[in-house]
């Protein structure tokens, strides 16, 4: 069974009315406030929260997911970092990541992160291997590529966000 992660697994899970519930203990959103306080949030998800009124109980199969992430580890997902390019025909543009990735083993993508009217944001995740390779990192070629679009691209890794274009 694959490990679960908190950006791709856990982060989905929580609502955004899941999320304004409980603010006023911590982000939900966040990462390091889920991971400091899972035991606290299984304990809640086992009772009964979230409550009927405020969007109800999460599904059996989300909390046990849930306990697989913290009893694995509260793993996440790297930041990975390459070189970008952006490339734009009159049907589509293309986004570029190449780099060579932390150790043998690894696998990453391109992620649509958000999106505004007037801009759209891909992050770069780099997933660890679930035992150590051998031998030389690889090198990698990641593409996203969607229909033309006028929005302005960033792309946020491992040293911050760039604008594309």
């Amino acid at each position: 069974m694959r490990t679960p992660f908190f950006e791709i697994h856990i982060r989905p899970m929580f609502r955004a009315t899941d999320r304004e519930h409980m603010k006023f203990a911590f982000e939900l959103f966040d990462y390091d406030e889920v991971a400091e306080n899972a035991d606290d949030i299984l304990e809640r998800l086992e009772g009964d929260m979230p409550p009927p009124g405020a969007s109800g109980p999460w599904p059996e199969e989300w909390i046990a997911l849930f306990k697989r992430w913290i009893d694995s580890g509260k793993k996440r997902l790297e930041l990975g970092t390459a070189e970008f390019t952006l490339a734009a025909s009159a049907a589509a543009v293309t986004i570029t990541a190449t780099g060579t990735f932390p150790a043998p083993g690894y696998s990453g993508w391109l992620q649509l992160e958000s999106e505004t009217d007037t801009a759209k944001t891909y992050v770069l995740y780099f997933e660890p291997p679930e035992t150590p390779g051998l031998g030389d990192p690889e090198t990698f070629s990641l593409r996203e590529r969607y229909r033309d679009d006028p929005r302005t691209v960033f792309v946020r890794d491992g040293t911050g966000v760039k604008q594309l274009n």
